[in-house]
């Protein structure tokens, strides 16, 4: 074998971002974590937001998917994007992984650890603060995707609105607002949903089925 340096022949940029060098010698025959990662944040991102509309009232169903598919899938997801080189995968699946986690814990906890009878539960204001956080992180994770694809510009773009509305939602107590939120709130988890089988779908039949409008270096 010989001691040369291998030489890149290319660079190239997945659809969560990833970037990775191509050489002769070293191919990544893993699959596509983004995948799975948009597909579990869509639909219980949907489901969520049929609450929020005013269609079912918030129940253990919603909170199981949140920990389970929302939480737990995308944080694997996450990890995978680790291996997979990608910063802004791993960052956003991650992060929005336990964000869902957290969302059920801040109304679980106090009943599963005893504290329910105590005023320990998250005022409206708190929440807003909090939505209104997460807002912040999904604007800056926003500017990101202005490298990648269309498809991610979209979900990304509208769950910033779908924060901050929910924010002010909780900050004004105004049922309308966070309705109008929650029928915003579906279009971004069908837009994860799209942008998640579009990439099944691409991959499986060798060519774009599903636009995914990538990013092109002028």
């Amino acid at each position: 074998m010989s001691d040369e340096p291998k030489t890149p022949l290319a660079s190239a940029t997945g659809p969560m971002g990833e970037r990775g060098t191509i050489t002769a010698t070293l191919r990544d025959a893993t699959g596509n974590p983004g995948a799975l990662g948009l597909m579990a944040f869509g639909m219980t991102t949907v489901l969520l937001n049929v609450h929020n509309a005013g269609l079912i009232p918030l129940s253990g169903i919603i909170l199981a998917m949140g920990i389970f598919y929302g939480g737990l899938a995308q944080v694997i997801a996450g990890i995978m994007e680790w291996k997979k080189n990608s910063t802004f995968g791993m960052t956003a699946f991650l992060s929005y992984g336990f964000f869902w986690l957290s969302f059920v814990g801040i109304f679980a906890l106090p009943k599963w650890i005893g504290t329910a009878d105590l005023d320990l539960g998250a005022t409206s204001t708190a929440l807003g603060y909090y939505l209104a956080v997460w807002g912040l992180f999904t604007v800056l994770m926003f500017v990101g995707t202005l490298r990648i694809n269309r498809s991610l510009q979209t979900v990304f773009l509208s769950l910033t609105i779908l924060f901050f509305l929910l924010a002010l939602g909780e900050w004004t107590g105004n049922e309308t607002i966070t309705k109008i939120a929650g029928w915003e709130g579906i279009f971004v988890g069908l837009s994860a949903i799209y942008g998640s089988i579009a990439q099944v779908w691409n991959e499986l039949y060798g060519r774009v089925v599903l636009p995914l409008g990538p990013y092109k270096k002028s």
